[in-house]
């Protein structure tokens, strides 16, 4: 029985979970900015974080379809357990909608993507103002639904570590051995 998780899948998962914070906080921080060349360059750093953190979610999903998790602790109730599956499949929807939002956003505005400042994206749709302005809105909403999942899946992380003591976080931390 597989008590960990890979550490390939241990990897991914806290190099996305630190670039998810980042970009978000980025987000965060640069929408109250006044127009600027530096407002500007943060949202070009803000679209590669988040075509990169595409890239690494579509890698961690594969690996997660071809290798096998450890199995949730026994006593873990019927409902807990379709509550940790329901999560883990919400947050791997949301970490690909939020940005394939912001992609088809820029693609609307007609503001291309352009990763380091050298290869432009394909635009995803045709230019559209009015449903670049609703997709813009919707990848702030998922953003912020996307923050609510991660908090309720770090309170139940640390639920299982301080409280039931059952191992389930040690199963990702990447520096501990079995649980």
């Amino acid at each position: 029985m597989t008590t960990r998780y890979t550490a390939t899948a241990i990897f991914l998962h806290w190099l996305i979970a630190v670039g998810l914070v980042a970009t978000f906080a980025l987000g965060f921080y640069m929408e109250g900015l006044p127009f600027s060349p530096n407002k500007l360059r943060l949202y070009s750093w803000h679209k590669w974080a988040g075509i990169i953190l595409l890239g690494l979610v579509a890698l961690r999903l594969i690996w997660r379809l071809t290798h096998k998790a450890p199995e949730l602790p026994a006593d873990m109730g019927r409902m807990s357990r379709v509550a940790a599956h329901a999560g883990h499949l919400a947050l791997y929807v949301l970490m690909l909608a939020v940005p394939l939002t912001g992609w088809i956003a820029s693609s609307a505005q007609g503001v291309p993507v352009v990763l380091f400042g050298m290869w432009q994206l394909p635009d995803l749709i045709d230019k559209n103002m009015a449903l670049g302005e609703r997709l813009q809105d919707a990848h702030m909403v998922l953003n912020y639904a996307m923050a609510v999942l991660v908090i309720g899946h770090v309170a139940a992380a640390l639920q299982h570590h301080f409280i039931k003591k059952d191992g389930v976080l040690n199963r990702m931390l990447p520096f501990f051995g079995k649980p």
